[in-house]
């Protein structure tokens, strides 16, 4: 487990299972936000005892950069842009230690922006959903 202060990025933080990729994206629970040019697509998830509090994908789509070399660029950015700032998030989530969320960062422009303008788009969408999200889980 990373040390608590350090701005890390694991393999664990990152969504790999396909399973949870379509219940994030075809299951009626995943809530959806805009801040051009991200679109970030969330839902609470159970936690495990090890697991991360938070777990994002990062997708950029073939139609706006042609060239996977521009693709893993944005891909890059965005989740630099996460890893500086996922403290924003998983403070608010150390509340609810029943709780996860599973995050999908989608690109929506076919031009390459700057990466203090991604990191201000990333900050605004955590806080969003940070506010968004309960502190405790009271369904169970």
């Amino acid at each position: 487990m990373p040390e608590k202060g350090r701005n890390t990025l694991s393999k664990r933080e990152r969504i790999c299972s396909q399973k949870l990729t379509e219940q994030l994206f075809n299951s009626g629970k995943a809530h959806s936000m805009v801040a051009f040019p991200l679109r970030a697509v969330y839902m609470s998830i159970p936690r495990e005892e090890q697991e991360p509090q938070a777990s994002i994908l990062v997708s950029v789509s073939k139609r706006y950069f042609k060239r996977a070399v521009k693709r893993n660029r944005v891909k890059r950015l965005v989740r630099e842009a996460y890893r500086l700032n996922k403290h924003i998030l998983t403070d608010r989530l150390t509340a609810s230690p029943g709780m996860a969320l599973a995050i999908a960062f989608l690109w929506l422009d076919p031009k390459l922006h700057s990466f203090h303008r991604v990191e201000n788009k990333v900050k605004q969408l955590l806080q969003r959903i940070a506010e968004e999200t309960p502190t405790c889980d009271t369904s169970e």
